[in-house]
């Protein structure tokens, strides 16, 4: 069995503010770093460091992305799949408040740049059962989906970020949602108390299986059988930016591995617990020896 993560690639410039900044606001930023990041770059770092082998399929801009790829393959991730473009690496503007909350601004760039001929070309080196992880950062998300599903790939979509078009996508196909309220809310298309979203879910995609993230709230795990629930970690928040990638990877990673379902829910939040105790995307995400160590 092998694992595709085919997803965004960016720059992630990080600024550290008091707040958030509000509309005709000018505001000084008290400090600036750059860092590796995208949904797709950070889950399938933490895929890799949660001790999966994986591949990574996605585009970044010929002049500007080299700084992705050797972080990609700093951590063990096969690139062959990477393309590199005429065209920006997609990028993101991140605030981060004195809270450790985070607010994002996305420019995408090569990410947006995906074909379809793209697709087959990279879809042809997998087979039916092999894993492929999926965020919505990256163009012709729908047609990905749809030619994997009907290839026997095993589909885990995060839903993120959440859009319109999100919704006209062929869903049928994903085997695992894993997602917060806000997504669940808006997949469902009605607001109810936030731990009944993976039921609702299964009504309308039964064949799914649904982990619903809840951040300093933990996480629910829900499918036909059964529904577990894991609490999350006490730690001083510093930056929550890759937090859902980091608890994804290492969910997938468990289950990728055949672990039970309770280690790979109890390893993904200890995971996630660590990478918000420290700042950025990429680099937040600790390894699998990290997540063993920790003591909560």
């Amino acid at each position: 069995m092998k694992l595709l993560s085919f997803g965004s690639l960016n720059l992630d410039r990080v600024y550290q503010v008091p707040h958030f900044i509000r509309p005709g606001e000018t505001m000084a930023a008290g400090e600036l770093n750059t860092f590796c990041g995208g949904k797709g770059l950070n889950q399938s770092i933490a895929l890799a460091r949660a001790g999966a082998q994986v591949y990574h399929a996605g585009a970044v801009g010929q002049a500007d992305g080299g700084m992705l790829v050797d972080a990609l393959k700093h951590s063990g991730v096969d690139c062959k799949l990477v393309r590199r473009l005429p065209c920006p690496t997609g990028h993101a503007i991140i605030q981060v408040n004195a809270q450790g909350e985070n607010c994002i601004l996305l420019f995408g760039g090569a990410n947006q740049q995906i074909t379809r001929e793209q697709i087959d070309e990279t879809l042809s080196f997998f087979a039916p059962g092999d894993i492929l992880v999926l965020q919505n950062e990256i163009s012709e998300l729908g047609y990905l989906m749809e030619a994997a599903g009907k290839a026997g790939l095993t589909i885990v979509f995060n839903p993120s970020p959440m859009s319109p078009a999100l919704l006209e996508m062929p869903l049928s196909y994903v085997r695992y949602f894993l997602l917060n309220e806000v997504e669940a809310r808006d997949i469902c298309g009605e607001e109810v108390p936030e731990e009944q979203y993976p039921q609702l879910l299964l009504k309308k995609y039964p064949e799914s299986r649904v982990v619903l993230t809840l951040g300093s709230r933990g996480c629910i795990y829900q499918d036909k059988s059964r529904r577990l629930s894991v609490a999350a970690k006490k730690v001083k928040a510093v930056d929550t930016t890759a937090a859902g990638d980091t608890f994804s990877g290492f969910f997938i990673a468990g289950i990728a591995a055949g672990e039970p379902l309770e280690q790979a829910l109890e390893e993904a939040t200890k995971a996630a617990a660590i990478s918000v105790s420290r700042k950025g995307a990429s680099v937040s995400i600790p390894t699998r020896e990290e997540v063993l160590r920790a003591e909560f």
